[in-house]
């Protein structure tokens, strides 16, 4: 990305930054947060992608309030993987997909490169289908030309590049905090049962095999590779120092930033199931299987403006998610080939996949389900060597991993990745 230009927001952000990590300025804890906030706001909105949409909206349907501890769980473990990415970039200077490059041999790098270039189409796929379907729902746009328009908002959304990293950080966050606002009032309108809520967050239980499948659906559409991929490109170049107590005080403000952005993609993530739960399970609509469905749903159960809303927190998801998801691509196909490469073209090649087989008109929800499968065979080639690199003092310096943070690590990399398995296998072998 651009570096910071003279007196641009970029320039003022880096200064400040410096001046907090030396000490001086900003009286209070939250202005000393500020300039520091904002990576972890882009990476967050895989967490809250269309995807998320449909596992949370089923899960709740179906089961109710079970499985709301999956999706705090599945958060806290994001948290960490989030946190390790970010500071892979801090410490190193170099992104996930360049760490890969420069380590492994030849051939894995070309396997590595290839297999990630079609987890990013298969993610824009997700967020193209997840916009298209909320300018359906709300202007009644057919799909193909819904995906157009969000190909088009996409470029110009990414076209703040060329003023440093702050305008696009500033318009993600403005869209994570608008998809929030929209849960916020869909929960309240809901009207759910808090006592219920309270509890479900935090005993774990499960009510056959259907809902383990769910569960891992959840956690399935939470942890996404081009997240822990982009987030390290996020951090690498952002604000660079290189002395150990600057540096560990650079760390404790992403851990910040990480925490903050997190945890709002996890309230995210737990309305939509809570809303589901308080509109549809407890009114007998527990069969849902598609977005529309719920959305048609809503209206009469809740009031129009309920479908609004829904509908406007969708388009905003697929929006923000496919800007993040073809800047991902972006940064794949630059860190894996390290070849200069027309910005148009690397962003038209994550994009292109999307708008063929939107065209093509297969079913939306469908499409969804296999594009979280091909997801899911990705995740191992982004937790493994990131697990890998971060425990590495040799790479990492005075901020690589404690034991235990390396072991907590590796522990939920193995949870995340046969959970993967095993939704892939029902998915694949159950259709």
């Amino acid at each position: 990305m651009p570096g910071p230009v003279l007196n641009s927001p970029d320039s003022r952000t880096v200064q400040t930054a410096l001046d907090v990590l030396d000490g001086h300025g900003r009286p209070n804890r939250l202005t000393r947060l500020m300039p520091f906030l904002g990576p972890a706001f882009i990476a967050s909105v895989a967490y809250v992608d269309p995807g998320n949409f449909a596992t949370n909206i089923q899960g709740g349907a179906q089961f109710g309030y079970l499985l709301l501890w999956v999706i705090v769980a599945s958060n806290l473990m994001a948290m960490i993987i989030q946190t390790l990415s970010a500071k892979l970039g801090i410490a190193t200077g170099m992104n996930l997909a360049e760490q890969c490059r420069a380590r492994f041999p030849r051939p894995v790098v070309i396997a590595m490169w290839l297999l990630m270039e079609i987890v990013a189409m298969a993610t824009d796929l997700a967020e193209f289908i997840g916009a298209a379907l909320g300018f359906q729902l709300l202007m009644g746009i057919p799909l193909f030309a819904g995906a157009l328009l969000t190909a088009l908002a996409t470029m110009l959304i990414l076209g703040l590049e060329r003023y440093g990293f702050r305008p696009l950080e500033a318009v993600i966050s403005s869209m994570v905090g608008m998809i929030a606002l929209c849960y916020l009032l869909e929960t309240i309108i809901g009207k759910p049962d808090w006592g219920l809520v309270a509890y479900h967050a935090f005993v774990p239980r499960f009510a056959g095999a259907e809902s383990v499948l769910l569960a891992s659906g959840i956690l399935g559409a939470t942890v996404m590779p081009h997240a822990i991929f982009l987030h390290s490109a996020l951090t690498q170049g952002r604000i660079v120092v290189r002395d150990k107590k600057r540096l560990q005080s650079l760390y404790r403000f992403e851990i910040a930033d990480v925490v903050i952005a997190m945890g709002i993609a996890s309230f995210v993530n737990a309305a939509m199931l809570i809303m589901a739960a308080a509109t549809f399970h407890t009114t007998g609509h527990a069969a849902l299987g598609t977005i529309e469905e719920a959305y048609r749903t809503l209206e009469p159960l809740l009031g129009s403006s309920a479908k609004w809303i829904f509908g406007l927190s969708l388009l905003l998801s697929g929006l923000s998610s496919s800007t993040v998801g073809t800047s991902a691509g972006q940064v794949i196909m630059q860190g894996f080939m390290q070849r200069h490469i027309p910005i148009w073209v690397r962003r038209l090649v994550t994009m292109a996949p999307s708008l063929v087989v939107i065209g093509a008109g297969l079913d939306p929800t469908r499409t969804l389900v296999v594009s979280q499968v091909v997801l899911s065979f990705g995740l191992p080639f982004a937790i493994v060597p990131l697990v890998m690199f971060t425990r590495r003092p040799d790479i990492m310096g005075d901020l690589a991993n404690r034991r235990l943070t390396t072991a907590i690590a590796g522990m939920i990399a193995g949870i995340i990745l046969a959970l993967n398995a095993y939704l892939t296998y029902k998915t694949l072998v159950t259709g």
